[in-house]
């Protein structure tokens, strides 16, 4: 059963692994995909893996700080198909981790909040402005479960992602468009997340693989989403399953019972 058949997605941070993962569920349930990032060989490498679907209309450098890049990108799919039915937002936040804020400067917690911010508000409303002329449509982003120690302006970032989604949900809801983010706890084969992983286990004094069973103790199912599971989670949000869902945040945690 194609969940997306026939839809029309554009996918943020296409390069990095969520939003590789994310284009490739979409492409295995039907939809059309448009990929961007700001490092263009990273977009074509994702491209690359997925010519076999047939499905992607296009890899693009698109700067997702830039409003102008980003809105000229989203009037050339609109000229070419009509409509844009979704959007999901995985662009990098360049958060700085591994320290308790007492160490880290304004600037390294700063960042990822201004960017994480700047970026969701830039893509989310450009795209919104388009839904709501259609009358329907879903914008979709990842956070992590917060609060979390010696993770900087990563938790503060997500936290804020979060309140801007579901207030952009109370606001374009009535139009028919949805907001809503997954809230993961991280996928470990994420290379960002293999990496940011090392660097708490050397802080408490753990392996890599430690850390990783440590971290799962605390959750339901005893261990992480993998990369496919949250693709999977982003096509139900998606899909028309899912049409009753916005101003929320889907757990995709393994079973975190923090709200």
């Amino acid at each position: 059963m194609m969940l997306l058949q026939d839809k029309v997605a554009i996918i943020y941070g296409a390069g990095g692994a969520v939003g590789g993962a994310v284009a490739q569920a979409f492409t295995r349930h039907g939809a059309q995909v448009y990929l961007t990032g700001r490092t263009l060989s990273a977009v074509q490498a994702t491209a690359t893996r997925l010519q076999h679907t047939g499905r992607v209309a296009d890899a693009a450098c698109v700067d997702a700080t830039d409003a102008a890049q980003v809105q000229s990108y989203l009037d050339r799919i609109i000229a070419r198909t009509g409509r844009l039915d979704i959007s999901f937002h995985a662009v990098g936040l360049e958060d700085v981790q591994g320290a308790p804020l007492l160490e880290m400067s304004l600037a390294d917690v700063a960042r990822p909040v201004e960017r994480a911010v700047k970026t969701q508000f830039i893509t989310a409303t450009s795209v919104a402005r388009q839904m709501v002329r259609a009358g329907s449509g879903v914008i979709l982003g990842i956070t992590a479960e917060v609060p979390g120690t010696n993770t900087g302006g990563f938790g503060i970032a997500c936290a804020a992602t979060e309140l801007l989604f579901k207030q952009l949900a109370l606001e374009v809801g009535r139009h028919g468009v949805r907001a809503l983010c997954l809230r993961s706890s991280g996928s470990p084969d994420a290379p960002g997340v293999d990496e940011v992983f090392e660097q708490h286990a050397r802080l408490r004094g753990l392996t890599r693989a430690e850390f990783e069973a440590q971290l799962g103790q605390g959750l339901a199912l005893k261990r992480l989403p993998k990369l496919a599971e949250i693709g999977d989670a982003a096509v139900l949000a998606a899909s028309d399953l899912a049409s009753a869902m916005t101003v929320s945040s889907l757990n995709v945690t393994c079973g975190s019972a923090c709200p």
